[in-house]
C-alpha cells in the first residue's frame, strides 16, 4: 500500500506541475481554443494510459503457466527501469521541463493548431501515466492485495491534489525542487526492490543460478514472512535468506545508479 501511495503521489504531482505550466501559459498568451485543447489532450492521455492497463490484463488474461510467469517477471524489470530511468531523466533535463512544453506550446499557437496544443498535454499525461499504471501492475504482482493496493493509489491521489494546490497557493513549506529530489531517491529503492523481485522469479524458473544460498540467515532479527519483515522486502527488497545472486543483482545495481548519477552531475 505504501509504495502504491507513494508512486502514485509523485506521478500524479509530475503530471499536475505539467498541466498547470501548460495552463498558465495558455491563460497568459490567450491562444484561441487552447485550454479546450488542453483538456481534450489530458482526457487523452488518462484514457491512452487507461486503455494500457486494459491491454495488460487482457494479455494477462490469455496467458497461462510459463507464458504468463514469463510475462509477469517482464513487467517486473519494466517497472524497475521505468522507474530508475524516470528519475535520472529529471535529474538531468527537470530544470529544462517548463521551457520546453511552453516553447511547444509557443510554436504550435503559431501554427493556429489546437491539435498541436492537444497533443502536447495529451503526451505529457499519457507519460506519466503510463509509468503509474506499469508500477501499480508490477507493485501488484508482488504485494497480491489488490484492494490495499488501490486504497494506496487513491490515497496517493487525494495527497497529489493536495500538494499541487500548495504549490499553486506558493506555500514556503513545499519546496517542489526538494520534494522531487527526495521521492527520486525513495523511487530509486522502489525500483531496487522490483529488481530483486524480478531476480528472485528468475532463479525460481531456474533460469538464474542462485550461486549460494542462503548467504546468511537474519530471520531471528526479522522475518521477511512476519508483518515488519514483508513491509521491508516490498519496500526495500530485504530478504532474511538471500542468495549471493539477489545480492550481486541489488548491489550492481546501486553501483550503476551512482555512476550515472556520478556522470549526470559532471
Amino acid at each position: 500500500m505504501g509504495n502504491a501511495l507513494f508512486v502514485v503521489w509523485r506521478e500524479s504531482v509530475e503530471a499536475m506541475l505539467v498541466v498547470g505550466i501548460l495552463y498558465a501559459w495558455l491563460k497568459q498568451n490567450a491562444a484561441p481554443g487552447g485550454l479546450r485543447a488542453l483538456w481534450l489532450g489530458v482526457g487523452s492521455g488518462i484514457g491512452l494510459a487507461l486503455l494500457l492497463g486494459w491491454a495488460m490484463l487482457t494479455v494477462q488474461d490469455e496467458l497461462s503457466g510459463e507464458a504468463l510467469e514469463w510475462f509477469q517477471t517482464a513487467i517486473v524489470f519494466v517497472a524497475a527501469g521505468l522507474i530508475t530511468q524516470m528519475v535520472l531523466w529529471m535529474a538531468k533535463h527537470g530544470r529544462q521541463i517548463k521551457g520546453r512544453l511552453e516553447a511547444g506550446l509557443a510554436s504550435a499557437t503559431e501554427r493556429g493548431s489546437w491539435l498541436g496544443i492537444a497533443a502536447i498535454s495529451a503526451l505529457a499525461i499519457a507519460r506519466e501515466g503510463a509509468e503509474t499504471v506499469i508500477f501499480l501492475y508490477g507493485l501488484g504482482l508482488e504485494q497480491g492485495d489488490g484492494s490495499a493496493l488501490a486504497i494506496g493509489a487513491a490515497a496517493g491521489f487525494v495527497l497529489a491534489l493536495a500538494t499541487a494546490w500548495a504549490t499553486a497557493r506558493g506555500l514556503r513549506f513545499l519546496d517542489p525542487r526538494r520534494f522531487f529530489q527526495i521521492s527520486g531517491v525513495l523511487l530509486l529503492v522502489f525500483a531496487a526492490a522490483l529488481l530483486v523481485a524480478g531476480v528472485e522469479r528468475l532463479i525460481g524458473m531456474g533460469w538464474l543460478p542462485p550461486l549460494a544460498e542462503p548467504l546468511w540467515d537474519s530471520s531471528a532479527l526479522i522475518d521477511d514472512t512476519s508483518t515488519g519483515g514483508s513491509l521491508l522486502a516490498s519496500l526495500v527488497g530485504y530478504r532474511a535468506q538471500p542468495s549471493l545472486m539477489l545480492l550481486l543483482a541489488y548491489l550492481g545495481y546501486w553501483g550503476g545508479v551512482l555512476a550515472l548519477k556520478a556522470r549526470l552531475a559532471r
